[in-house]
């Protein structure tokens, strides 16, 4: 059992918002396990809503392109983040941005790593990296990169407002049909945020531990109602589905109801078509993984 220290109770509690408290009964009742830990948080429903309040988001931009190839086309797009929305928003930072792109493009660059690797005039971008935060007096970095191919590739590209750049960027790779509908897919995207094109996507450790949730909160619920062990074995496997398709519908893009038609799935939209949906991606500003 790994010890429960102050410094492992305020990384729970940053990391999902509950109290200090409840945090510290979940960290005994995992042992330690942090990622355990957040489960029962989240099955007990004391987890925060939303993320930590007063967190300093990543401003930036990012640029995108379609490229067309002798097998169809590849999307690329990648994030360039600044301290503030002011320097985001100058034309230099864009351009900066969209040179960047250019020499991922030539480099066909596959991650950050080979983005900042890749050959520029002065060097290679993590060389313009830093003499971009020399001329624009901030910390600047490449963020989020995504790639994606196929017959036909899509890209929608969100700006907040008239004067600030891109900061959503949603691509869709469909087969040739899929050029009917993959815009709206890609307004779907954008607007959704899904983490997986179909369900056989969801990563397996994902959706075991989604049913482990709704497994716990199901059996707590049923229990506070003062149902017997026989009443709840009986029926909390069907709220259990339950609980686990109402995940899909908000995770996986062809399970999502389509935004402008709630009465149907994106899927059943790319069916109507005739069509396919082979992968997609979204970046939006400041919202990677990487830490400074």
């Amino acid at each position: 059992m790994a010890a429960i220290t102050a410094a492992l109770i305020k990384q729970v509690r940053e990391e999902t918002g509950a109290g200090m408290m409840d945090v510290k009964k979940a960290l005994t009742e995992a042992e330690g396990d942090v990622a355990r830990a957040k489960e029962i948080i989240r099955a007990k429903g004391i987890a925060a809503a939303g993320k930590r309040e007063g967190r300093k988001a990543q401003e930036g931009t990012i640029a995108s392109k379609v490229v067309k190839t002798a097998d169809g086309e590849v999307g690329y797009a990648v994030e360039i983040n600044s301290e503030t929305d002011f320097v985001a928003k100058t034309p230099k930072f864009v351009e900066f941005a969209e040179s960047v792109l250019d020499a991922a493009i030539a480099a066909d660059a596959n991650n950050v790593d080979d983005v900042l690797a890749a050959k520029t005039a002065d060097g290679d971008v993590k060389l313009d990296i830093e003499q971009a935060a020399a001329l624009f007096g901030e910390h600047v970095k490449v963020g989020q990169f995504a790639k994606i191919a196929g017959p036909h590739v899509e890209i929608y590209a969100h700006r907040k407002s008239a004067e600030m750049p891109p900061s959503i960027v949603a691509l869709i790779a469909t087969d040739e049909a899929g050029e009917k509908v993959a815009h709206e897919a890609a307004l779907q995207i954008s607007a959704m945020s899904p983490r997986w094109l179909t369900r056989e996507d969801v990563d397996p450790a994902v959706l075991e531990s989604e049913r482990r949730i709704a497994t716990e909160k199901t059996s707590e619920e049923l229990a506070s109602k003062g149902k017997p062990q026989a009443v709840i074995d009986k029926i909390a496997p069907k709220i259990v589905e339950g609980r686990l398709n109402a995940f899909y519908k908000e995770a996986v893009l062809l399970d999502q109801d389509y935004v402008k038609d709630p009465s149907k799935t994106v899927g059943k939209l790319f069916d109507e078509a005739g069509a396919k949906a082979i992968a997609f991606a979204r970046i939006e500003v400041g919202k990677g993984d990487e830490e400074d």
